[in-house]
């Protein structure tokens, strides 16, 4: 009997031990079943947040080329507007030149007249030096330009072409993309030449180099002198329509 009772009590044990074991197998499995969904869930999350930064990183690109774009036009007009300016002032140059009297002409020259021009000047080399510099100007060759008129100011500061070679330095300066010394020869022309016709023009140029250089301040100072100084010059046109763009 003893051992029939023994007998039925393994017997019983062994049971309840398969039955917890399936019990942890089903525990097992629903585990492992919440774990992929989750890892499923996260997955997606993840996918998702790649898909909003690589559509993120897309529009930004797509924003860059655009300012990229609009950069490079507002360059090509900046530039193109200084041709242009560049074109007109050789071009003014060219026709004040061709008016002035004439080395060797009949024209009678009274000192008086042209306190500018200095006892025993030669005008004929004096115009060939000017010519020479502004030749490589229109060559583009700057900085031997920036050589000449700053040889030539420092050679013939009271010639009447002085303010001309002054105001000439000032923009092969700015030419080579150096405001600071373009703002210094063009202050020259605005102060030692400032009854000059280039005058104006020297003082709408320094404005455009201070606002390249991030000046705004100053800039509309030298537009506002421009106008005070020189109401009537075309200078001053200018300078009231970059003030009413501000």
């Amino acid at each position: 009997m003893r051992a029939l009772r023994i007998a039925f009590a393994v017997a019983a044990l062994g049971a309840g031990t398969a039955q917890a074991g399936m019990f942890d197998d089903d525990e097992a499995r629903r585990q492992i079943k919440d774990l992929a969904a989750r890892s499923e869930a996260r997955f997606d999350q993840q996918g998702k947040a790649q898909l909003d930064l690589a559509n993120q990183l897309s529009r930004q690109a797509e924003e860059i080329a655009r300012l990229r774009g609009q950069v490079e036009s507002l360059g090509y007009e900046l530039e193109t507007a200084r041709k242009r300016q560049q074109d007109f002032y050789l071009d003014l140059d060219s026709r004040l030149r061709k008016l002035e009297p004439q080395a060797g002409g009949t024209a009678a020259v009274d000192p008086a007249a042209a306190p500018n021009t200095a006892a025993g000047a030669d005008p004929a080399r004096e115009s060939r030096e000017y010519e020479a510099a502004l030749n490589q100007f229109k060559e583009k060759k700057y900085k031997e330009a920036a050589g000449g008129f700053s040889a030539f100011v420092q050679k013939y500061p009271d010639s009447t072409l002085a303010p001309n070679a002054q105001f000439w330095l000032g923009n092969a300066w700015i030419a080579q993309r150096d405001c600071k010394r373009a703002i210094e020869a063009h202050g020259v022309v605005t102060t030692k030449y400032a009854a000059s016709s280039r005058a104006p023009d020297a003082w709408l140029a320094i404005a455009g180099c201070q606002e390249e250089m991030g000046n705004a301040a100053g800039a509309k100072r030298s537009y506002e002198t421009v106008i005070a100084k020189y109401p009537t010059s075309n200078a001053a046109s200018t300078a009231q329509q970059k003030l009413k763009k501000k």
